[in-house]
């Protein structure tokens, strides 16, 4: 999408207008991720049950999806449940359970009609039946689309990934099918959950917590963070838009130095 098209739907937003202007479209991060969190403390600071918190974030969710398909970035992966998330109280696991078979079943339309491919990154085997079965049905139904990639990270663990492709690797090479020596970089980028996604250029966190949280952590190498307040529920396209403007601000040097820097 062009300039011009994406302020169309930023419409008399000044502040939108503004952040849009400053957006180089040459230079979009190519992979954004998400730790999307906040909302048990966005709920509790209305005294409401936590459960409200993951429903409106659901609408946060929709807004950074929309928004990242008019940009034109190729990948957005949101961190929606992990592993360690199964501790919670059993009626709010139900509940995030329930919210996410709604959330495929009503958005369905809308991600086919603006040509995004929905995926999943984590153990989807060690989710409730119900919610596999929706989420195969929404993976099915976009598998042929060629825009935006957008996944959904569940049942995840950046640990147990890392761990499941060191047990493959071991096995493949117990059984001879690959040599030991031929282990690198790229034979274990083929066997992580990510294999078919751009590396992540821009990895946001909400909330103001300055951590990882065991999200894609080979992945997230090189990956530029940026980390605001606004909690998830309160997360908009402004916030999406001034991440992307920030980040086109930073110098990516991938462990080397700048062309100034050696002159120095």
């Amino acid at each position: 999408m062009t300039r011009a098209q994406v302020l169309e739907v930023v419409g008399d937003d000044r502040d939108e207008q503004t952040l849009v202007a400053a957006i180089d479209f040459s230079r979009l991060p190519r992979h954004v991720a998400v730790i999307m969190d906040g909302n048990g403390r966005w709920a509790r600071s209305r005294h409401l049950p936590r459960l409200e918190g993951h429903r409106a974030g659901v609408e946060s969710v929709r807004s950074v999806v929309e928004t990242a398909a008019r940009l034109g970035l190729q990948a957005l992966t949101v961190y929606a449940f992990s592993t360690e998330n199964w501790k919670r109280p059993t009626d709010e696991v139900s509940g995030l359970m329930g919210l996410l078979k709604l959330y495929i079943r009503r958005e369905l339309k809308t991600l086919r009609a603006n040509n995004i491919k929905f995926g999943v990154v984590g153990g989807l085997d060690g989710l409730p039946k119900d919610v596999r079965d929706e989420l195969r049905r929404g993976i099915h139904e976009t598998s042929k689309l060629s825009g935006l990639q957008f996944s959904l990270a569940l049942n995840y663990s950046g640990r147990s990934e890392l761990t499941d492709v060191a047990r493959r690797l071991a096995i493949e090479a117990r059984a001879g099918t690959i040599d030991p020596m031929d282990i690198d970089e790229k034979a274990i980028e083929r066997r992580l959950f990510t294999a078919h996604l751009p590396e992540p250029d821009l990895l946001i966190r909400t909330s103001g917590e300055l951590r990882v949280s065991n999200f894609l952590l080979w992945q997230i190498a090189y990956a530029e963070i940026w980390v605001t307040d606004v909690l998830w529920p309160d997360f908009r396209r402004r916030h999406l838009l001034q991440a992307i403007v920030d980040f086109q601000k930073r110098e990516r040097r991938y462990g080397g130095i700048t062309a100034s820097a050696g002159k120095a």
